[in-house]
């Protein structure tokens, strides 16, 4: 029995150090950080560095690191893209529960980074987007919760047939829900949403499901979708949530990011892990709000994933801190 099996994408991440310029747009509604590079020339790469990614793989080796049984399903292509993708998992004692395919290739992510230390990322799906449910071996999908990161085309049509897999044999779902999942709407995730368990998504993603609401009208709207606890990532702002009608907000101690790339699954999963745990959502958005930071001081989405006792020590070392407020009865679901 694995206390959790991710389900998502698995890529090689090529991290590109090249000089940019950022462009800020900013109208009455809207603000917006665009990377710029000269048109017609060509761009010199100061350094080039191979990782693994994707967030079926990231959040499977987090939870592996913090002690839990972890299995990790979806496809791979073929070559040594693959096969490096499978080292990383083996070294961090997760059990490949997918398949490899012979007609497509792993999926590749080129990433780009800004002089503010965000990042734009070039994504290739490739066998990612290939994932069947005929294909899944269910007799292997023993456990207490699924974490289902962003698939699409017909990887998504496997994620909704998991979700029932899952309500029949009482199995938790997470589910990390992608910008491109999230522009296509409620209506087009309500079925997977009205299973789901724990809704973890960033500021921007919300919005693109429920509205431009204020953040307690943001996670209440997100609630009548179906989940029982809503996570809203605000980047360097933190991240909030609402338990027994308080509005939970933790705020990173602040560490100045050398890479961006796996800081929200890193935050994620380390929250679910905290709560397999049975830890209190104070202790639970602290261990997030670190683990994530750690990512961010790395370049890689992996690199950074502490394992339990480091998570504790550095959580005590540079504690978060989480903020909780009243809600009025208003507020009430």
């Amino acid at each position: 029995m694995y206390d959790i099996i991710t389900v998502g994408s698995s890529t090689i991440d090529a991290f590109a150090r090249v000089e940019s310029e950022l462009i800020k747009i900013k109208t009455i509604h809207h603000e917006e950080d665009l990377i710029a590079y000269p048109c017609g020339s060509k761009i010199l790469i100061k350094e080039l560095e191979f990782f693994t990614g994707g967030g079926g793989t990231n959040t499977a080796v987090a939870f592996s690191r913090l002690g839990l049984k972890t299995g990790y399903v979806g496809k791979l292509g073929s070559g040594t893209n693959s096969d490096m993708i499978l080292q990383t998992l083996k070294k961090d004692k997760v059990d490949f529960l997918g398949l490899k395919s012979k007609k497509e290739h792993a999926g590749y992510s080129v990433i780009l980074d800004s002089l503010e230390g965000d990042r734009t990322i070039l994504a290739y799906k490739g066998a990612n987007n290939e994932l069947s449910f005929k294909e899944i071996n269910l007799k292997k999908l023993k456990t207490k919760w699924f974490y289902f990161s962003s698939m699409v085309d017909k990887s998504f049509s496997t994620l909704e047939s998991l979700a029932v897999f899952a309500e029949d044999k009482n199995i938790k779902i997470a589910f990390n829900p992608s910008n491109y999942l999230a522009e296509k709407g409620q209506l087009y995730l309500k079925d997977l949403l009205s299973k789901t368990y724990l809704l973890v998504l960033n500021k921007e993603e919300a919005m693109l499901l429920a509205g431009n609401l204020d953040m307690t009208e943001l996670i209440r709207r997100l609630e009548s979708f179906g989940p029982k606890i809503v996570i809203v990532t605000d980047g360097k702002d933190g991240a909030y949530t609402i338990k027994d009608n308080k509005l939970y907000h933790v705020i990173p101690f602040g560490t100045k990011p050398v890479e961006t790339t796996g800081a929200g699954d890193a935050f994620a999963s380390t929250f679910l892990a905290g709560m397999i745990m049975k830890k209190d959502i104070d202790t639970c958005l602290k261990m997030a709000c670190t683990n994530s930071e750690s990512v961010i001081s790395n370049t890689g989405a992996k690199t950074g994933l502490l394992p339990y006792k480091k998570l504790l020590l550095k959580m005590k070392e540079r504690p978060p801190k989480v903020k909780s407020t009243k809600l009025n009865g208003d507020n009430r679901r």
